[in-house]
């Protein structure tokens, strides 16, 4: 039997969330004109997205394609395949590759850090070659792994041919994968976030004025500390570009905004910074749970422990339209009764988040330790207990 209780304090945790789910009492806000094919904005705290158009649309990835390079390189540096300091050769392949460059040779023997910054902060399709090559042996088997990586992560709609981004049919992705495996990437190895952030680099002999990143808004805005641009003539101009902000009581902010076929290298990085202002103003983000902070604490039987702590593994926030903090209402579905054993991390049920009579979403509920069985006495009284209950 699933039992709804209802929790009169005003605290929720909102999960994947649509701009249209706020409801008739606090309509969502609407984005401001933002002159690009395609773009979603995600607020990567609370995990919701707050504003997209066309995100499902195929859309050319041009050097956006190096976020999955990093993801893979990045795994492999995980698994201790490779390390930082690892020095891998430039093929001919690499050293010829047309487009942005960190101009290294096949005389060359180059670190696997210098060329992660030559391929994050030059967007260098050399770089991004030879490290193809040093993960996978060949471009061509790195590119099974690239496709392989993407159904993992869920991309549904992304289809690579090569590692580097440049145009050729079929290397085509969407807004909304490429928001959800930068969403990975920065979880998964927030370690190496700091190359994104990275404003100049060149290797020791190529060319100082090759030096500078080309996210601008690294430039302009101090909360800006990532991710990655994206040119071709196909694409148009392209930026991921990520922001963490302080918030009394929150802490860090972070959001993400994915931006496709801008006219320009400064309309990319306007709309970029005019959509990322207008989802800090227009929403209010609440921290509600810290990680493993009980959400309730029901009665539990036949247990060693009378009570069972349940809550979320993550910090729970919630992201609403501004103004509206105060009419969240949540309520828990769990079953009825809870009878012991119940393992740490094991599934309980769900809060479910409320904005007047429209539900906005749900959280999944572990319990957040062991109670273990109790011994044949403690089992029988209980039993009796629920019986006559």
């Amino acid at each position: 039997m699933k039992r709804i209780l209802s929790v009169l304090r005003p605290l929720a945790i909102l999960a994947a969330l649509a701009p249209a789910a706020f409801g008739a009492h606090a309509q969502a806000p609407q984005p401001p004109e933002i002159a690009a094919r395609a773009y979603i904005l995600l607020d990567v705290t609370a995990n919701q997205v707050l504003a997209a158009k066309n995100i499902d649309a195929p859309v050319e990835q041009a050097s956006l394609t190096k976020l999955m390079t990093a993801y893979l390189v990045f795994d492999a540096l995980r698994a201790e395949k490779i390390s930082l300091q690892q020095n891998l050769p430039v093929s001919e392949r690499a050293w010829k590759m047309p487009g942005s460059r960190m101009f290294i040779d096949p005389t060359m023997q180059v670190p696997v850090e210098d060329l992660l910054k030559g391929m994050i902060v030059q967007s260098g399709n050399d770089a991004a070659m030879a490290l193809a090559e040093g993960v996978g042996a060949t471009a061509e088997n790195f590119v099974k792994l690239m496709n392989e990586q993407a159904k993992a992560l869920g991309m549904q709609s992304t289809s690579y041919k090569n590692p580097e981004g440049l145009t050729e049919p079929g290397h085509l992705s969407t807004a909304r994968d490429l928001g959800l495996l930068a969403t990975r990437l920065m979880k998964d190895f927030p370690q190496h976030m700091h190359y994104y952030a990275t404003k100049q680099y060149s290797y020791p002999g190529t060319p100082a004025s090759n030096a500078n990143n080309r996210n601008t808004l690294l430039y302009r805005d101090p909360t800006v500390d990532g991710l990655k641009t994206g040119h071709t003539a196909a694409a148009g101009y392209c930026l991921v570009a990520t922001a963490k902000r302080e918030f009394p009581g929150l802490g860090q902010r972070r959001l993400l905004s994915i931006m496709l076929g801008a006219a320009s290298e400064s309309a990319r990085a306007n709309e970029s910074q005019k959509l990322l202002n207008w989802g800090y103003t227009a929403f209010e983000a609440v921290k509600l749970f810290d990680a493993g902070q009980p959400v309730a604490t029901p009665a539990v039987w036949k247990g060693r422990t009378s009570q069972l702590k349940i809550g979320h593994e993550e910090a729970i926030v919630m992201t609403v339209p501004a103004g509206s903090t105060g009419r969240i209402t949540t309520r828990i579905a769990r079953p009825d009764p809870l009878v012991a054993p119940y393992t740490k991390g094991q599934s309980i049920g769900t809060l479910q988040v409320m904005l007047g009579d429209q539900t906005l979403g749900e959280v999944p509920l572990v319990a957040l330790e062991d109670v273990q069985e109790a011994g044949i006495l403690g089992r029988a009284w209980d039993a009796i207990r629920l019986w006559i209950k």
